[in-house]
């Protein structure tokens, strides 16, 4: 997916489940492209930005699919704990 960011960008985050980000990642992929072919600066630093974005992208998604992973084995494991008979009462007196 890494190499997807770098070299195809939008589609890279379409394929991240971002299909909205990928519309104006290639709106910027494609502007800086534009640009670089003409002799501009601010294409090599528009094309970059939206490479950038599509590396965080990938990066972010891969970083929520194991915090998802971390959190139901943390469930699975508070479902598997064995309670004891007085931890969910109080006795008033």
């Amino acid at each position: 997916m890494y190499l997807l960011a770098l070299l195809v960008p939008p589609l890279a985050i379409l394929l991240a489940g971002r299909p909205f980000q990928a519309v104006f990642n290639g709106l910027l992929w494609l502007a800086g492209l534009l640009l670089l072919i003409l002799p501009f600066v601010p294409g090599l630093l528009t094309w970059a930005l939206a490479v950038l974005w599509a590396v965080l992208v990938v990066r972010g998604r891969k970083q929520e699919a194991r915090d998802r992973r971390l959190i139901e084995t943390a469930l699975e494991r508070d479902r598997a704990r064995p309670r004891s008979a007085h931890s969910g009462s109080r006795s008033m007196v």
